[in-house]
């Protein structure tokens, strides 16, 4: 099996709006597999079509290499929504009523309560929760079953630093276990902190899809400045420095953009000094994940 999801050109339509458009992408085994984009850019819409809650106007997807159908749904953990449980009833009573709702899982909840930390509160109200322990007994309800691959929308939304870590240190330690986990996101320090592949949505259409690593690479850019009034006459000797790919200005510096191999900060230097060109400013940098995200999404 190649693929735990495949998705083939699904687009949906809400009336005259289209919310999704052609989207194509395969999510491996054991990949923690982000869906990554501005809010309205469709994420939610997607997932709400690979776990068959909303029908697709046009294209298909295959879980496990397979049409769709009860058995697969079986072998998957969902979290799309809020978490609907009983306010006044334990946290183990709740998940008790989401097993026996799902036919399966109960011998589970020692073990789901143990791995998402809230053994020692099994006993307690949900309303006593914090919204980090309310969302983590959520997620213990999509593990009830032990399902192989579970599925997140915003899965620390609205959470405090201190919930937000807890969360993206479950996933990290669910992923070990080697169980594949899609999660939909608008965090792009989410999707750089805990997933591996990532597929950028805007505006129901596929920007990119891939490793984290080649998508949202940090591109190396060489920065200079010069003494006032000297920037047009650096731009024109930069411009005919061979290798370029971009060059452009940012807060009162050049950013020089090579392609593949390029060349030093020495070279770089000597080739304008040579040209009459004295650098006040010459440094090495890194673009930024952010930057290159609102690039994609702009």
């Amino acid at each position: 099996m190649s693929s735990i999801l495949s998705i083939q050109s699904i687009t949906k339509f809400y009336g005259p709006i289209r919310a999704l458009h052609k989207v194509s992408f395969d999510v491996p085994p054991g990949a923690v597999f982000g869906v990554l984009g501005p809010n309205g850019s469709g994420k939610t819409t997607l997932l709400g079509i690979v776990m068959d809650v909303l029908k697709a106007s046009e294209g298909s997807y295959f879980w496990f290499g397979e049409r769709p159908s009860e058995k697969h749904r079986q072998q998957i953990g969902t979290l799309l929504e809020t978490p609907n449980f009983y306010h006044y009833l334990s946290g183990e009573r709740n998940l008790q009523i989401a097993a026996a709702i799902k036919g399966r899982g109960e011998g589970d909840i020692p073990r789901v309560l143990e791995m998402v930390k809230l053994a020692d509160r099994k006993d307690s109200k949900f309303n006593t929760y914090s919204l980090g322990m309310k969302q983590r007994l959520a997620i213990a309800s999509c593990l009830l079953g032990n399902p192989s691959v579970l599925v997140f929308d915003e899965p620390t939304n609205g959470l405090d630093p201190v919930g937000i870590a807890q969360i993206r240190q479950l996933i990290r330690d669910l992923s070990k276990e080697g169980k594949t986990i899609i999660l939909a996101s608008h965090l792009l320090d989410e999707v750089e902190k805990v997933c591996d592949h990532v597929a950028i949505l805007q505006k129901g259409q596929l920007l990119m899809a891939g490793n984290v690593g080649e998508v949202l690479t940090n591109e190396d850019f060489i920065e200079l400045g010069v003494e006032d009034g000297g920037m047009e006459r650096l731009r024109a000797v930069l411009s005919g420095l061979s290798g370029i790919r971009q060059l452009k200005e940012q807060e009162g510096h050049l950013q020089l953009y090579l392609e593949n191999g390029g060349i030093s900060l020495a070279e770089v230097n000597r080739y304008c000094f040579q040209q009459g060109v004295v650098l006040n400013h010459l440094q090495l940098r890194k673009k930024s994940l952010e930057s290159k995200f609102m690039e994609l999404t702009k």
